[in-house]
């Protein structure tokens, strides 16, 4: 469905991705990680045609986004991080925006919106940032588009609307659909996150299903930390309770599941020694 071959971009003259590969296929809900500055919602803005690269090709849905063809514009839907409502009530914004995706279910979108408990016949901009947030998001999975583009999707939500987050955006991904969340709260997706998407230094880290993963490294936590030396030993990090551990190879025994964010730390740390335990350079795939 995304398909990014030499992606180059660069902010005035300032270089953001060099030769930039990623493929993204239907049917999953991408985690796409990096640092501050890394370019996640830099990607996420070519991938809706808000950007345009300087070269290299971003084909999604077949398409050209920078064209901003409208039949393009009614599959891809955007949940930006900082939201500009409009001063229009809640129906009035579904009554003018809701006719451009043809395939648009309002009686799912009514569920959403009793589910997440938003106040119904208020202006948007009356509403709390998180209220804004979780009308945007009901509206984006009622609009039944291929593509849903989801930036820091969980700031400003509190703890039960996290929640549910999780629990519709899970409920909503069909075969032919795709999200894509650009997130530095990996605790609040990393249950919903499968494939993993990490950019550094203008490529791609990292594009691998957590099961894929599991199968190539492992982590450990223990009392104290492990020895530095110990063959196989990745990166080590003190957590709550303990010390993480990351490996190479598969668990050979009951191992600590996969923490994203550890293992997040251990790519950004050791790029080198996790892609050789991955098996290729960046996993631009």
């Amino acid at each position: 469905m995304v398909e990014l071959q030499g992606l180059s971009f660069s902010y005035r003259r300032t270089p953001l991705f060099r030769g930039l590969a990623l493929t993204l296929a239907p049917g999953n809900i991408y985690g796409v990680l990096g640092i501050n500055g890394a370019g996640k919602s830099t990607l996420l803005r070519l991938l809706a045609g808000l950007l345009f690269a300087d070269d290299g090709s971003v084909r999604v849905l077949g398409r050209d986004p920078a064209r901003r063809e409208p039949g393009y514009l009614a599959e891809v839907f955007v949940l930006p991080e900082e939201l500009n409502v409009p001063s229009v009530s809640e129906q009035e914004y579904v009554r003018s925006r809701a006719p451009f995706y043809p395939r648009f279910d309002y009686d799912r979108y009514s569920r959403y919106l009793s589910e997440l408990d938003i106040p119904r016949g208020r202006k948007l901009n009356a509403l709390s940032h998180g209220q804004q947030k979780k009308l945007m998001l009901a509206f984006g999975l009622a609009s039944n588009c291929s593509l849903l583009l989801l930036d820091e999707p969980t700031n400003g939500l509190d703890i039960p609307s996290k929640s549910q987050f999780r629990r519709l955006v899970a409920e909503a991904l069909t075969p032919d659909r795709l999200f894509v969340i650009s997130t530095h709260q990996v605790r609040d997706v990393g249950a919903l996150i499968d494939p993993v998407v990490v950019l550094h230094r203008g490529t791609v880290l990292l594009n691998r299903g957590v099961e894929e993963l599991g199968a190539q490294l492992h982590m450990s936590r223990s009392a104290s930390p492990p020895d530095p030396h110990a063959p196989g030993l990745i990166h080590s990090e003190p957590g709550i309770g303990g010390f993480w551990g990351v490996w190479t190879g598969a668990a050979v025994r009951d191992e600590a599941d996969i923490d994203l964010e550890v293992l997040f730390n251990a790519l950004i740390a050791h790029p080198d020694a996790c892609a050789a335990a991955l098996g290729e350079r960046g996993g631009q795939s």
